[in-house]
């Protein structure tokens, strides 16, 4: 007697994972003090008028019983100001917290494509393996071998009732030799990077610390410095990322380029590169007599030829700059294609969304070198 089995879909409600009421809260502050460049007290007011309108606390656990567990997990402490008064400030911990956030949003969602993406030349043996398949060719190593892919061509070749595998059904997995380098962030702090409505800079740090989280955890070898330029260029610590705010200045694109290949001089890596992260046009050069000369109007000539002598200087000393230029005017095209000619390096003309999987994919390639 045959039994009717009636197969069908059951259908619930999605309940999101439980997380603890602490956690939830942690994920926005992090988010806030980000964007209020370290400030607790205005990252605080912000999560209090969000708590107001999306009630996203009960009288079990407030914002008063988050500040304390704050407190009590090492994420702030008090500090005393200079004029006397006593303030809240985030701690290293919640520094460290921010660099993970901002690389587990920017890079922690990027997948391989199946036939790979390394734009170079080469391929071969090597100690990193890319997710790349080739034929197998006399030479290879046997461990090059991929099982896998090599008995599914069997079967597709051959057949399943008599199994027979062949040389012209092994395929080789590619791998890469793994080059240290030395990169150095450039980040445009001028005024324009908030103008007109638009929050570039929040982006733009979080980028950096992703980046630096990146590396220092996962390429312990490679090195990275950070600086940001405005009328003039100066080095950050990582830690500083956070804190970084848009200043009152014009761009000078010129002094952030002399201290990128300053600092990358000292570095023993012979694989070094710089990104430049901007959205404005060239405006400032300090003169040897220490005044600036600004022109903010257009692309003053004495101003963007110096940016290409700066160009051609970096590729005398074998480093590409690659430029992220979060903007489209076609003028500022035609500068950023000009410059890039100079250096024989790399630019992208990028909104705010996708530059982090941009400045990682480029970063990946510049660093592995493929052999034959």
């Amino acid at each position: 007697m045959e039994k009717n089995i009636k197969k069908g879909f059951l259908f619930k409600k999605y309940e999101a994972p439980y997380q603890a009421p602490f956690d939830k809260l942690f994920e926005i502050f992090k988010e806030l003090i980000t964007h209020t460049s370290g400030d607790f007290e205005e990252a605080i007011d912000w999560l209090r008028q969000l708590d107001v309108e999306y009630k996203l606390t009960d009288s079990s656990y407030t914002i008063d019983d988050f500040i304390e567990d704050l407190k009590k997990k090492g994420y702030i402490r008090e500090e005393l100001k200079d004029d006397g008064t006593s303030g809240t400030e985030i701690t290293a911990k919640t520094e460290r917290a921010i660099r993970q956030q901002a690389l587990d949003q920017i890079f922690g969602n990027l997948k391989k494509s199946g036939t790979g993406n390394h734009k170079t030349k080469y391929s071969g043996a090597g100690d990193e393996q890319t997710g790349e398949f080739r034929n197998y060719h006399f030479g290879d190593s046997l461990e090059s071998i991929s099982l896998t892919e090599s008995l599914r061509n069997a079967q597709i070749n051959n057949g399943t009732d008599e199994f027979m595998l062949t040389e012209n059904d092994l395929v080789v997995e590619d791998a890469l030799f793994k080059a240290q380098m030395s990169t150095v962030l450039m980040i445009d702090i001028s005024h324009s990077m908030i103008l007109y409505g638009e929050d570039r800079i929040t982006p733009a740090k979080k980028v950096a610390m992703a980046l630096a989280e990146l590396i220092t955890t996962r390429y312990p070898k490679d090195t990275i410095d950070i600086l940001v330029f405005g009328n003039d260029a100066w080095p950050i610590a990582i830690k500083d990322l956070p804190y970084l705010k848009v200043g009152p200045y014009h761009t000078n694109t010129v002094a952030g380029l002399q201290l990128a290949m300053d600092m990358l001089r000292r570095k023993r890596n012979t694989n070094k590169q710089i990104f430049m992260i901007t959205d404005g046009k060239p405006s400032c050069i300090r003169e040897k007599n220490g005044e600036y000369y600004m022109n903010s109007n257009g692309l003053d000539d004495y101003i963007v030829e110096q940016c290409y002598n700066q160009a051609a200087q970096a590729r005398k000393l074998h480093i590409p700059i690659t430029t992220f230029m979060i903007a489209n005017d076609p003028y500022l095209q035609q500068f950023v294609n000009r410059f890039t000619e100079a250096n024989q390096g790399k630019a992208f003309y990028t909104g705010l969304k996708g530059l982090g999987e941009m400045i990682f994919e480029d970063y990946e390639t510049n660093r592995k070198k493929k052999i034959k």
